[in-house]
């Protein structure tokens, strides 16, 4: 059998379009995740490691798409090229077959401390958004499901015979919810 050009495309979230990765080229097959960079748990991604065989090339837009860190990206790349399965970063122009390429490496070392230090700045200025949004008064996360008010009510109905049941019912809630906002108990 011939070898194949495949290609892996990564957004971060469902709301993202991946038009703009590797437009314009034809593959054999195409592999597309709609998630977070931040580690290798990808649906799609470990469906194109099993597909790819020796002699095939697997095509990436650029490294921050294959993995936002440096141990993912290195373990990725020595995984693949190991296979003998040649692998081409399209933005960067880089291409890795196994090879022993200093300067190479050197490169792909680079590219990868940058794509993980963005994250890191990434998640940095959202734990700043969250605090100032906080300080704010703003609320973060979803809303309550139940006022303090109703938990005290709540609280003086258990200890009248009620049952968890009957008040997650009442109040129209999940227990689970109920539990939550009874703290555990």
């Amino acid at each position: 059998m011939s070898s194949q050009h495949i290609a892996y495309i990564r957004v971060s979230s469902v709301d993202q379009n991946t038009d703009r990765q590797l437009n314009g080229l034809t593959f054999d097959a195409t592999f597309t995740d709609k998630a977070s960079g931040k580690d290798t748990n990808r649906p799609a991604l470990t469906q194109c490691l099993r597909h790819v065989r020796t002699g095939d090339t697997l095509h990436v837009h650029s490294i921050d798409r294959l993995a936002r860190n440096m141990s993912d990206l290195l373990k990725l790349v020595d995984e693949l090229t190991g296979r003998g399965v040649a692998l081409e970063f399209h933005k960067e122009k880089l291409t890795f077959t196994g090879e022993v390429n200093p300067f190479q490496t050197l490169q792909l070392q680079m590219m990868g401390a940058f794509a993980e230090f963005e994250r890191a700045m990434i998640r940095e200025r959202q734990r700043e958004g969250i605090a100032a949004a906080k300080k704010r008064g703003k609320q973060i996360g979803a809303k309550r499901k139940l006022s303090p008010e109703q938990v005290v009510d709540i609280k003086s109905k258990l200890t009248a015979g009620g049952t968890k049941k009957v008040l997650a019912q009442e109040y129209g809630v999940s227990r689970q919810t109920l539990y939550t906002a009874l703290g555990g108990a």
